[in-house]
Protein backbone atom coordinates (compact mmCIF):
# COMPACT_ATOMS: atom_id res chain seq x y z
CA UNK A 1 0.00 0.00 0.00
CA UNK A 2 2.96 2.26 0.70
CA UNK A 3 4.95 1.39 -2.55
CA UNK A 4 1.39 2.47 -4.42
CA UNK A 5 0.96 5.23 -2.51
CA UNK A 6 4.91 6.31 -3.03
CA UNK A 7 4.24 5.68 -6.97
CA UNK A 8 1.37 7.68 -7.35
CA UNK A 9 3.51 10.82 -5.76
CA UNK A 10 5.97 10.36 -7.74
CA UNK A 11 3.85 10.06 -10.73
CA UNK A 12 1.64 13.61 -9.67
CA UNK A 13 5.10 15.13 -8.99
CA UNK A 14 6.75 13.67 -12.26
CA UNK A 15 2.88 15.23 -14.08
CA UNK A 16 3.54 18.66 -12.54
CA UNK A 17 7.39 18.82 -13.53
CA UNK A 18 6.17 18.10 -17.09
CA UNK A 19 3.35 20.79 -16.83
CA UNK A 20 5.69 23.27 -15.28
CA UNK A 21 8.47 22.14 -18.44
CA UNK A 22 5.20 22.96 -20.77
CA UNK A 23 4.50 26.06 -19.06
CA UNK A 24 8.41 27.17 -19.28
CA UNK A 25 8.67 26.35 -23.22
CA UNK A 26 9.11 29.37 -23.82
CA UNK A 27 13.01 30.39 -24.37
CA UNK A 28 13.88 32.16 -21.34
CA UNK A 29 16.88 35.38 -21.54
CA UNK A 30 17.68 34.88 -18.04
CA UNK A 31 17.68 31.24 -18.06
CA UNK A 32 20.46 32.01 -21.26
CA UNK A 33 22.48 34.42 -19.27
CA UNK A 34 22.47 31.82 -16.28
CA UNK A 35 23.85 29.22 -18.96
CA UNK A 36 26.75 31.16 -19.88
CA UNK A 37 27.81 31.86 -16.91
CA UNK A 38 26.76 28.78 -14.88
CA UNK A 39 27.12 25.86 -17.18
CA UNK A 40 30.45 24.33 -18.53
CA UNK A 41 29.88 23.23 -22.19
CA UNK A 42 33.84 22.81 -22.55
CA UNK A 43 36.04 21.28 -20.49
CA UNK A 44 37.52 22.70 -17.58
CA UNK A 45 41.06 24.51 -18.66
CA UNK A 46 42.81 24.76 -14.80
CA UNK A 47 41.92 25.42 -11.34
CA UNK A 48 41.88 28.18 -8.71
CA UNK A 49 45.23 26.94 -7.39
CA UNK A 50 46.41 27.86 -10.73
CA UNK A 51 45.37 30.48 -11.22
CA UNK A 52 46.34 31.88 -8.19
CA UNK A 53 49.81 31.12 -8.69
CA UNK A 54 49.93 32.40 -12.46
CA UNK A 55 51.67 35.79 -10.96
CA UNK A 56 55.30 33.50 -10.43
CA UNK A 57 55.91 32.81 -13.83
CA UNK A 58 55.59 36.75 -14.41
CA UNK A 59 58.52 38.99 -15.96
CA UNK A 60 60.00 41.57 -13.53
CA UNK A 61 59.46 43.73 -12.23
CA UNK A 62 55.99 42.44 -12.39
CA UNK A 63 56.35 39.28 -10.41
CA UNK A 64 57.74 41.13 -7.36
CA UNK A 65 55.15 43.64 -7.48
CA UNK A 66 52.82 40.64 -7.55
CA UNK A 67 54.43 38.91 -4.36
CA UNK A 68 54.15 42.24 -2.35
CA UNK A 69 50.22 42.57 -3.40
CA UNK A 70 47.48 41.21 -1.28
CA UNK A 71 45.50 37.69 -2.90
CA UNK A 72 42.56 40.05 -3.91
CA UNK A 73 45.13 43.02 -5.51
CA UNK A 74 47.08 39.96 -7.57
CA UNK A 75 43.55 38.38 -8.43
CA UNK A 76 42.81 42.26 -10.40
CA UNK A 77 46.06 42.13 -11.87
CA UNK A 78 45.97 38.97 -13.51
CA UNK A 79 42.18 40.15 -14.51
CA UNK A 80 43.82 42.96 -16.14
CA UNK A 81 47.42 41.02 -17.67
CA UNK A 82 45.11 38.82 -19.71
CA UNK A 83 41.58 41.03 -20.41
CA UNK A 84 39.51 39.57 -18.11
CA UNK A 85 36.64 41.55 -15.97
CA UNK A 86 34.46 40.91 -12.88
CA UNK A 87 30.74 40.57 -13.65
CA UNK A 88 28.30 42.70 -13.02
CA UNK A 89 26.62 41.21 -10.10
CA UNK A 90 29.45 39.82 -8.34
CA UNK A 91 32.83 41.75 -9.71
CA UNK A 92 34.94 39.43 -7.53
CA UNK A 93 33.64 36.28 -10.24
CA UNK A 94 35.11 36.29 -14.09
CA UNK A 95 32.36 37.00 -16.44
CA UNK A 96 34.47 35.62 -18.94
CA UNK A 97 34.46 31.78 -17.08
CA UNK A 98 32.15 29.34 -15.26
CA UNK A 99 34.48 28.62 -11.83
CA UNK A 100 32.52 26.07 -10.41
CA UNK A 101 32.10 24.75 -6.95
CA UNK A 102 35.64 22.73 -6.97
CA UNK A 103 37.19 25.58 -8.41
CA UNK A 104 37.48 24.69 -12.10
CA UNK A 105 37.84 27.61 -14.70
CA UNK A 106 36.03 26.39 -17.79
CA UNK A 107 36.06 29.31 -20.95
CA UNK A 108 32.59 30.93 -21.71
CA UNK A 109 31.42 33.11 -24.65
CA UNK A 110 32.03 36.33 -22.54
CA UNK A 111 35.58 35.61 -22.96
CA UNK A 112 35.36 37.13 -26.22
CA UNK A 113 31.96 38.68 -26.05
CA UNK A 114 32.06 40.19 -22.49
CA UNK A 115 33.84 43.04 -22.14
CA UNK A 116 34.86 46.67 -19.62
CA UNK A 117 33.85 50.35 -21.26
CA UNK A 118 34.72 53.70 -19.26
CA UNK A 119 35.63 51.23 -16.07
CA UNK A 120 32.02 48.93 -16.04
CA UNK A 121 32.01 45.23 -17.17
CA UNK A 122 29.13 44.85 -20.14
CA UNK A 123 27.78 41.21 -21.24
CA UNK A 124 27.78 41.41 -24.94
CA UNK A 125 30.58 44.04 -25.76
CA UNK A 126 33.01 42.85 -27.50
CA UNK A 127 36.25 42.22 -25.28
CA UNK A 128 38.77 44.08 -26.73
CA UNK A 129 41.20 43.13 -23.93
CA UNK A 130 41.33 39.55 -23.88
CA UNK A 131 44.03 37.75 -24.28
CA UNK A 132 43.79 34.25 -25.20
CA UNK A 133 47.05 33.31 -26.67
CA UNK A 134 49.00 35.01 -23.43
CA UNK A 135 46.69 33.79 -20.99
CA UNK A 136 46.94 29.85 -22.42
CA UNK A 137 51.07 30.95 -22.21
CA UNK A 138 51.28 31.60 -19.00
CA UNK A 139 48.77 28.65 -17.97
CA UNK A 140 51.07 26.26 -19.09
CA UNK A 141 54.06 27.26 -17.47
CA UNK A 142 52.10 27.51 -14.40
CA UNK A 143 51.16 24.38 -14.56
CA UNK A 144 54.34 23.27 -15.22
CA UNK A 145 55.73 25.05 -12.39
CA UNK A 146 53.21 23.14 -9.76
CA UNK A 147 53.37 20.12 -11.52
CA UNK A 148 50.03 20.03 -12.85
CA UNK A 149 48.64 17.50 -15.50
CA UNK A 150 48.32 19.40 -18.89
CA UNK A 151 44.94 19.84 -21.03
CA UNK A 152 45.14 20.02 -24.53
CA UNK A 153 44.22 23.38 -25.14
CA UNK A 154 47.70 24.04 -22.90
CA UNK A 155 49.08 23.14 -25.81
CA UNK A 156 46.59 24.72 -28.35
CA UNK A 157 48.97 28.03 -28.89
CA UNK A 158 52.00 26.22 -29.43
CA UNK A 159 50.02 24.70 -32.91
CA UNK A 160 47.45 26.82 -33.60
CA UNK A 161 47.62 30.55 -33.73
CA UNK A 162 45.03 31.93 -30.62
CA UNK A 163 45.55 36.10 -32.01
CA UNK A 164 48.17 38.36 -32.65
CA UNK A 165 46.82 40.95 -30.45
CA UNK A 166 44.38 41.75 -27.13
CA UNK A 167 41.19 42.00 -28.26
CA UNK A 168 40.98 39.55 -31.09
CA UNK A 169 41.05 35.83 -31.83
CA UNK A 170 41.56 33.53 -35.07
CA UNK A 171 38.02 32.58 -34.29
CA UNK A 172 37.53 31.87 -38.16
CA UNK A 173 39.57 29.08 -37.97
CA UNK A 174 38.64 27.51 -34.66
CA UNK A 175 35.31 26.60 -36.63
CA UNK A 176 36.88 25.64 -39.78
CA UNK A 177 39.40 23.19 -37.92
CA UNK A 178 36.74 21.82 -35.52
CA UNK A 179 34.00 20.88 -38.31
CA UNK A 180 36.49 19.67 -40.86
CA UNK A 181 37.28 16.69 -38.39
CA UNK A 182 33.14 15.55 -38.24
CA UNK A 183 30.54 14.80 -40.88
CA UNK A 184 27.27 16.48 -41.30
CA UNK A 185 26.09 14.56 -38.19
CA UNK A 186 28.78 15.83 -36.31
CA UNK A 187 30.42 12.45 -35.88
CA UNK A 188 34.40 12.16 -35.59
CA UNK A 189 35.27 11.17 -39.01
CA UNK A 190 38.55 8.47 -38.54
CA UNK A 191 41.74 10.07 -40.09
CA UNK A 192 40.59 13.32 -41.16
CA UNK A 193 42.69 16.26 -41.29
CA UNK A 194 42.82 20.07 -40.88
CA UNK A 195 42.27 21.95 -44.39
CA UNK A 196 44.77 24.20 -45.72
CA UNK A 197 43.73 27.22 -43.20
CA UNK A 198 44.59 31.31 -44.06
CA UNK A 199 45.17 32.42 -40.56
CA UNK A 200 44.19 35.88 -39.41
CA UNK A 201 42.41 37.92 -36.57
CA UNK A 202 38.87 39.30 -35.84
CA UNK A 203 37.21 41.11 -33.43
CA UNK A 204 34.43 39.90 -31.94
CA UNK A 205 30.83 41.76 -32.69
CA UNK A 206 28.67 43.40 -29.85
CA UNK A 207 25.99 40.94 -29.10
CA UNK A 208 23.13 43.80 -29.38
CA UNK A 209 23.22 43.50 -32.85
CA UNK A 210 22.04 40.04 -33.15
CA UNK A 211 18.71 40.54 -32.87
CA UNK A 212 18.78 42.77 -36.28
CA UNK A 213 20.34 40.41 -38.29
CA UNK A 214 18.80 37.36 -40.13
CA UNK A 215 22.56 36.37 -41.00
CA UNK A 216 25.70 36.16 -38.87
CA UNK A 217 29.37 36.95 -39.31
CA UNK A 218 30.58 39.99 -41.15
CA UNK A 219 30.22 38.24 -44.43
CA UNK A 220 26.76 37.16 -43.18
CA UNK A 221 27.16 33.66 -45.11
CA UNK A 222 25.47 31.76 -41.95
CA UNK A 223 21.48 31.94 -41.50
CA UNK A 224 20.76 32.61 -37.34
CA UNK A 225 19.66 30.00 -35.27
CA UNK A 226 20.19 28.66 -31.99
CA UNK A 227 21.88 25.63 -33.08
CA UNK A 228 24.41 28.03 -35.03
CA UNK A 229 25.28 29.18 -31.54
CA UNK A 230 27.05 25.59 -30.49
CA UNK A 231 29.57 25.59 -33.25
CA UNK A 232 32.64 26.49 -31.10
CA UNK A 233 31.61 23.58 -28.55
CA UNK A 234 32.93 21.31 -30.94
CA UNK A 235 35.96 19.63 -29.11
CA UNK A 236 36.74 16.14 -28.91
CA UNK A 237 34.84 15.35 -25.28
CA UNK A 238 31.52 16.84 -27.08
CA UNK A 239 29.93 14.06 -29.69
CA UNK A 240 26.44 14.77 -31.41
CA UNK A 241 24.41 13.22 -28.34
CA UNK A 242 25.66 16.20 -26.61
CA UNK A 243 24.88 18.95 -29.08
CA UNK A 244 21.31 17.64 -28.95
CA UNK A 245 20.92 17.40 -25.54
CA UNK A 246 21.74 21.06 -25.24
CA UNK A 247 19.55 22.39 -27.47
CA UNK A 248 16.99 23.83 -25.17
CA UNK A 249 20.17 25.76 -23.26
CA UNK A 250 21.10 27.25 -26.30
CA UNK A 251 17.08 28.08 -27.40
CA UNK A 252 17.49 30.17 -23.94
CA UNK A 253 20.83 31.67 -25.07
CA UNK A 254 19.88 32.46 -28.23
CA UNK A 255 16.94 34.42 -26.41
CA UNK A 256 19.41 36.16 -24.17
CA UNK A 257 21.51 37.78 -27.34
CA UNK A 258 18.14 38.90 -28.90
CA UNK A 259 17.06 40.72 -25.75
CA UNK A 260 19.97 42.84 -25.48
CA UNK A 261 20.24 46.55 -25.91
CA UNK A 262 23.10 48.91 -26.90
CA UNK A 263 24.62 50.35 -23.96
CA UNK A 264 23.84 54.54 -23.35
CA UNK A 265 26.68 56.55 -23.96
CA UNK A 266 27.82 57.89 -20.75
CA UNK A 267 29.30 61.07 -21.45
CA UNK A 268 27.86 64.54 -22.46
CA UNK A 269 26.09 65.27 -25.62
CA UNK A 270 25.88 68.75 -27.54
CA UNK A 271 21.99 67.68 -28.66
CA UNK A 272 22.44 70.96 -31.49
CA UNK A 273 25.49 69.40 -32.65
CA UNK A 274 23.97 65.81 -32.82
CA UNK A 275 20.55 67.12 -34.52
CA UNK A 276 22.53 68.48 -37.20
CA UNK A 277 24.78 65.10 -37.23
CA UNK A 278 21.86 62.79 -38.04
CA UNK A 279 20.91 64.87 -41.31
CA UNK A 280 24.60 64.30 -42.69
CA UNK A 281 24.32 60.62 -41.83
CA UNK A 282 21.35 60.19 -43.41
CA UNK A 283 22.17 61.60 -46.46
CA UNK A 284 25.33 59.83 -46.53
CA UNK A 285 25.89 56.66 -44.22
CA UNK A 286 22.45 55.72 -43.95
CA UNK A 287 22.11 53.65 -47.02
CA UNK A 288 24.44 50.85 -45.80
CA UNK A 289 24.21 51.56 -41.45
CA UNK A 290 20.52 52.17 -40.96
CA UNK A 291 18.80 54.56 -39.65
CA UNK A 292 17.83 55.20 -35.86
CA UNK A 293 15.13 56.73 -33.65
CA UNK A 294 11.45 56.35 -34.24
CA UNK A 295 10.93 54.17 -37.78
CA UNK A 296 14.44 52.88 -37.34
CA UNK A 297 15.70 50.42 -40.23
CA UNK A 298 18.59 47.85 -40.65
CA UNK A 299 18.95 47.06 -44.67
CA UNK A 300 21.91 44.41 -44.20
CA UNK A 301 23.33 45.43 -46.71
CA UNK A 302 26.08 43.55 -48.52
CA UNK A 303 29.16 45.65 -49.72
CA UNK A 304 31.21 44.26 -52.44
CA UNK A 305 34.90 43.72 -51.01
CA UNK A 306 36.15 46.01 -54.08
CA UNK A 307 33.75 49.10 -52.73
CA UNK A 308 34.43 48.59 -48.95
CA UNK A 309 37.77 47.95 -49.43
CA UNK A 310 38.97 47.01 -45.68
CA UNK A 311 40.99 43.76 -45.93
CA UNK A 312 39.68 41.09 -47.52
CA UNK A 313 41.77 38.25 -45.82
CA UNK A 314 38.70 37.25 -43.64
CA UNK A 315 36.28 37.07 -46.78
CA UNK A 316 39.16 35.16 -48.60
CA UNK A 317 39.59 32.86 -45.35
CA UNK A 318 36.49 31.07 -46.09
CA UNK A 319 35.88 29.04 -49.32
CA UNK A 320 32.65 28.22 -50.49
CA UNK A 321 33.66 24.93 -49.83
CA UNK A 322 34.49 25.91 -46.48
CA UNK A 323 30.75 27.76 -46.19
CA UNK A 324 28.95 24.41 -47.73
CA UNK A 325 30.32 22.19 -45.73
CA UNK A 326 28.50 23.80 -42.54
CA UNK A 327 25.68 24.71 -44.55
CA UNK A 328 25.04 20.82 -45.30
CA UNK A 329 25.36 20.24 -41.43
CA UNK A 330 23.39 19.76 -38.22
CA UNK A 331 24.11 23.44 -37.22
CA UNK A 332 22.34 24.39 -40.55
CA UNK A 333 19.09 21.75 -40.20
CA UNK A 334 21.23 19.83 -43.05
CA UNK A 335 20.85 22.61 -45.59
CA UNK A 336 16.94 22.96 -44.64
CA UNK A 337 17.38 26.17 -42.79
CA UNK A 338 17.32 29.04 -46.00
CA UNK A 339 19.72 31.68 -46.55
CA UNK A 340 23.42 30.32 -46.84
CA UNK A 341 25.69 32.33 -49.13
CA UNK A 342 28.54 30.20 -50.31
CA UNK A 343 30.20 33.13 -51.47
CA UNK A 344 29.17 36.67 -50.12
CA UNK A 345 32.09 38.88 -51.89
CA UNK A 346 32.11 41.69 -49.43
CA UNK A 347 31.29 41.94 -46.01
CA UNK A 348 27.77 43.71 -44.39
CA UNK A 349 27.68 46.37 -43.30
CA UNK A 350 27.17 46.80 -39.31
CA UNK A 351 24.35 48.83 -37.78
CA UNK A 352 25.77 51.15 -35.23
CA UNK A 353 23.53 51.37 -32.37
CA UNK A 354 26.23 51.42 -29.85
CA UNK A 355 29.09 52.17 -31.82
CA UNK A 356 30.70 54.64 -29.30
CA UNK A 357 31.33 51.00 -26.84
CA UNK A 358 32.86 48.84 -29.56
CA UNK A 359 36.02 50.06 -30.33
CA UNK A 360 38.25 48.85 -31.79
CA UNK A 361 36.69 49.38 -35.15
CA UNK A 362 36.50 47.77 -38.90
CA UNK A 363 36.25 43.54 -37.85
CA UNK A 364 39.97 43.14 -37.71
CA UNK A 365 39.96 45.92 -35.03
CA UNK A 366 42.42 48.00 -36.77
CA UNK A 367 41.03 51.56 -36.20
CA UNK A 368 41.21 52.61 -32.56
CA UNK A 369 38.56 55.66 -32.64
CA UNK A 370 35.30 56.76 -34.19
CA UNK A 371 37.16 59.86 -35.43
CA UNK A 372 40.26 57.51 -37.45
CA UNK A 373 37.39 56.20 -39.21
CA UNK A 374 36.14 59.31 -40.28
CA UNK A 375 39.74 60.37 -41.12
CA UNK A 376 41.27 57.58 -43.30
CA UNK A 377 44.08 59.29 -44.39
CA UNK A 378 45.03 59.84 -40.40
CA UNK A 379 44.20 56.51 -38.98
CA UNK A 380 47.50 55.47 -37.42
CA UNK A 381 50.12 52.69 -39.01
CA UNK A 382 51.13 51.60 -35.68
CA UNK A 383 49.63 51.91 -32.31
CA UNK A 384 49.70 51.01 -28.96
CA UNK A 385 47.24 50.98 -25.82
CA UNK A 386 47.07 53.83 -24.02
CA UNK A 387 45.99 52.54 -20.69
CA UNK A 388 42.22 51.57 -19.97
CA UNK A 389 40.38 54.81 -19.95
CA UNK A 390 37.66 55.87 -23.15
CA UNK A 391 38.73 58.72 -24.95
CA UNK A 392 35.83 60.54 -25.29
CA UNK A 393 37.05 63.17 -27.55
CA UNK A 394 37.68 60.94 -30.64
CA UNK A 395 35.42 58.52 -28.97
CA UNK A 396 37.08 55.03 -28.65
CA UNK A 397 40.29 53.15 -26.64
CA UNK A 398 43.02 55.40 -25.80
CA UNK A 399 46.16 54.91 -27.81
CA UNK A 400 50.03 55.75 -28.72
CA UNK A 401 51.14 56.20 -32.55
CA UNK A 402 54.48 54.74 -32.86
CA UNK A 403 57.19 55.01 -35.77
CA UNK A 404 57.67 51.45 -35.21
CA UNK A 405 57.37 48.19 -32.97
CA UNK A 406 59.36 48.50 -30.11
CA UNK A 407 61.90 45.79 -29.84
CA UNK A 408 62.59 43.57 -26.68
CA UNK A 409 58.62 43.32 -25.83
CA UNK A 410 57.19 40.47 -24.03
CA UNK A 411 54.87 38.32 -26.35
CA UNK A 412 51.81 39.78 -23.58
CA UNK A 413 52.79 43.40 -24.32
CA UNK A 414 53.85 43.15 -27.75
CA UNK A 415 50.42 42.21 -28.84
CA UNK A 416 49.56 45.75 -27.56
CA UNK A 417 50.77 46.92 -29.97
CA UNK A 418 48.44 47.28 -33.68
CA UNK A 419 50.63 46.76 -37.03
CA UNK A 420 48.28 47.68 -39.31
CA UNK A 421 50.92 46.58 -41.83
CA UNK A 422 51.56 42.59 -41.36
CA UNK A 423 48.44 40.54 -42.76
CA UNK A 424 45.06 40.20 -42.01
CA UNK A 425 45.98 43.66 -39.96
CA UNK A 426 44.84 46.73 -42.58
CA UNK A 427 43.43 49.44 -41.76
CA UNK A 428 42.39 50.69 -45.15
CA UNK A 429 39.58 51.00 -46.50
CA UNK A 430 35.88 52.38 -45.92
CA UNK A 431 37.10 55.86 -47.63
CA UNK A 432 33.46 56.89 -47.79
CA UNK A 433 34.26 59.78 -45.16
CA UNK A 434 36.52 61.79 -47.51
CA UNK A 435 33.47 62.91 -48.64
CA UNK A 436 32.57 64.86 -45.82
CA UNK A 437 33.73 68.44 -44.39
CA UNK A 438 35.09 68.63 -41.29
CA UNK A 439 32.36 70.39 -39.92
CA UNK A 440 29.92 67.73 -41.22
CA UNK A 441 32.52 64.59 -39.40
CA UNK A 442 32.16 66.55 -36.64
CA UNK A 443 28.57 66.34 -36.26
CA UNK A 444 28.07 62.82 -37.27
CA UNK A 445 30.83 61.75 -34.43
CA UNK A 446 28.71 63.46 -32.11
CA UNK A 447 25.42 62.04 -33.44
CA UNK A 448 27.30 58.59 -33.22
CA UNK A 449 27.13 59.23 -29.54
CA UNK A 450 23.38 59.09 -29.63
CA UNK A 451 22.67 55.96 -31.12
Amino acid sequence: MIRRIFLLILGVLGLVAEANRCHAGEPDPAAGYDHLINTTYLPPYFDQETFDNVWRIWPEPLRSQAEKATPDERRQMAFDRYGLTGRPEDPTRPLQYVVDLKGNWTLNCFSCHGGEVDGKPLPGLPNNRFDFAGITDDIRLTKALLGKKMVTTDYSSLVFPMGENKGTTNAVNFGVALISLRDADLNFVPGASFPRMLHHDMEPPPWWHFSQKDNIYIDGFAPKGHRALLQFTMVRANGPKSFREREDDFRDIYAYLSSLEAPKYSGKIDQQKAAAGQIVFNQHCSECHGTYGDNASYPQRMIPIDEIKTDRARLDSLSPEHRQVYGQSWFNEYGEKKGLIADPGGYVAPPLDGVWATAPYFHNGSVPTLWHVLHPEQRPKIWRWAGKSYDHQQMGISVKQLAEVPGGLHAIDKREVFDTSRFGKSSAGHDFPRELSEEEKDAVLEYLKTL
